[in-house]
């Protein structure tokens, strides 16, 4: 009896992640994912899945990003009721993240009902923040390294990633089958997290290729946010970072923090962290010290360097505040939340700046912003884009390219088959090409909705 893979997510595509491995009438779910970037995936959010939710035995999370657990709650709604098994940290970071997606997404449709800008009346959201604490009962959590059994007969067992807290690789073995799920990988060299733990042999890898096409730079971060903050200051502007609420947050603040220790920036250049999901995010480095790189001193340096902003007349007042001012506010990629709010007030002046600090997915307005837009679509409005456009390139949490190859080289053997998945089309395809020809191992792009045989 084969074991079944099939690829309800991420599949010719960055988000969604969503995989399902069937075995003689069970199956269960690795990652849980949201599909974001262009309408025409977001809609795939509102499609009923090929499978029962209440016929999928359980989920297993690598991490706690929303284009990895951010469809959880809708699938709790739907009627799955097994648990949902991750890392102690992921299972924090998911008590901040899924509860506050269920609250933007009320809040998005209050906001278009309110100004009758959506095609749909009433707008309604995928689901709530109620939905969002109901799927967080789900969660289970077992330490890295430590092998569990999330269905009977099935083995299972999590390997640090090095991309986010709690971040893992998932082995999963059932039938004879070895199937080793990476993850989002991150750098060996991470300002933040411990490197990758080396991957274990396995029949077939599910790999990553966010960076699959492409090689980072050998500047680092603190050599290009310094000059950047300095040239904004020194014109008396705003610099607006939409910044992932967790990973890209802490490690901006963690890097300004370096920057004003050693003279680069003033220590009276105010600073603003504008994201309570961010904030609850920073205070967690403290409790999982061992799982990253920072000291507790460090940490606390973190914490300390921006005005944390919690409420929403905080985040209002932050325009009151004249002269210089760095203000980091989620989400990453401009899809939503309090940043948007930020551009419409900073992005029409010269004299102010917008840094993109990390993967922009096609379709989003971080990705025009990247690409030189002109203006931008914000709440049913078009803003004009006169604010100076900074691409950050160093300040990714994912592997490049020779960093996944590496990872694949050590494996201790050769697997039968890597698909190649989590990636724009061009960076999977260049990603299986690397693999073919120079590992000469069998690698394809899987298409979404297929399946395979393990």
């Amino acid at each position: 009896m084969n074991v079944h893979l099939r690829f309800l997510g991420a599949a010719g595509t960055v988000t969604g992640s969503k995989y399902l491995v069937e075995f003689s009438g069970q199956s269960l779910l690795v990652d849980c994912g949201l599909f974001q970037g262009y309408k025409q995936l977001r809609l795939r959010n509102r499609d009923p899945l090929p499978v029962l939710p209440n016929h999928i035995g359980a989920v297993l999370l690598t991490h706690a990003h929303l284009d990895h657990s951010g469809y959880l709650p809708l699938l709790a709604k739907e009627g799955f009721h097994g648990k949902v098994w991750c890392t102690p940290a992921t299972r924090d970071l998911a008590q901040i993240l899924l509860p506050d997606s269920g609250h933007i997404q009320e809040e998005d449709a209050a906001f278009a009902n309110r100004k009758g800008f959506s095609k749909h009346a009433p707008a309604l959201p995928l689901y709530t923040e109620g939905d969002a604490l109901d799927s967080l009962k789900l969660l289970r959590t077992v330490p890295m390294g430590q092998p569990f059994e999330p269905l009977h007969g099935w083995t299972a067992q999590f390997f640090r990633a090095g991309h986010i807290l709690g971040a893992a690789s998932l082995l999963l073995e059932v039938g004879g089958k070895r199937i080793l799920f990476s993850g989002d990988l991150g750098r060996p060299d991470d300002m933040l997290m411990l490197p990758p733990d080396p991957p274990p042999a396995a029949d077939a890898v599910v790999i990553e290729s966010t960076y699959g096409d492409r090689e980072h730079p050998d500047e680092d971060t603190l050599a290009e946010l310094g000059p950047a903050l300095q040239r904004v200051a020194a014109r008396g502007g705003t610099a607006v970072l939409p910044v992932f609420a967790v990973g890209r947050a802490q490690e901006i603040l963690h890097a300004i923090a370096l920057l004003k220790a050693n003279g680069t920036l003033p220590h009276s250049l105010p600073v603003y962290l504008d994201s309570p999901m961010a904030i609850h995010t920073t205070d967690l480095y403290e409790r999982h010290l061992g799982e990253h790189r920072l000291s507790a001193a460090q940490c606390h340096d973190m914490e300390h360097v921006a005005k944390m902003t919690r409420s929403t007349d905080e985040s209002k007042a932050i325009a009151q505040q004249h002269g210089p001012k760095v203000v980091l506010a989620a989400a990453g990629m401009a899809t939503g939340g309090r940043v948007l709010h930020h551009l419409v007030q900073y992005l029409g002046h010269h004299r102010n700046m917008v840094m993109l600090t990390g993967y922009q997915a096609p379709g989003t307005r971080g990705a025009a912003l990247g690409d030189g837009a002109k203006s931008v679509r914000i709440h049913g409005q078009d803003v004009a884009v006169r604010a100076e456009v900074v691409q950050m390139r160093s300040a990714s949490a994912h592997a490049d390219a020779s960093q996944l190859m590496d990872w694949l080289r050590a494996l201790p053997q050769p697997p039968h088959r890597v698909f190649v998945t989590h990636g724009e089309m061009g960076a999977s395809d260049a990603l299986r090409h690397r693999i073919e020809t120079e590992l000469r191992w069998r690698a394809m792009v899987p298409e979404h909705g297929s399946t395979w045989a393990v």
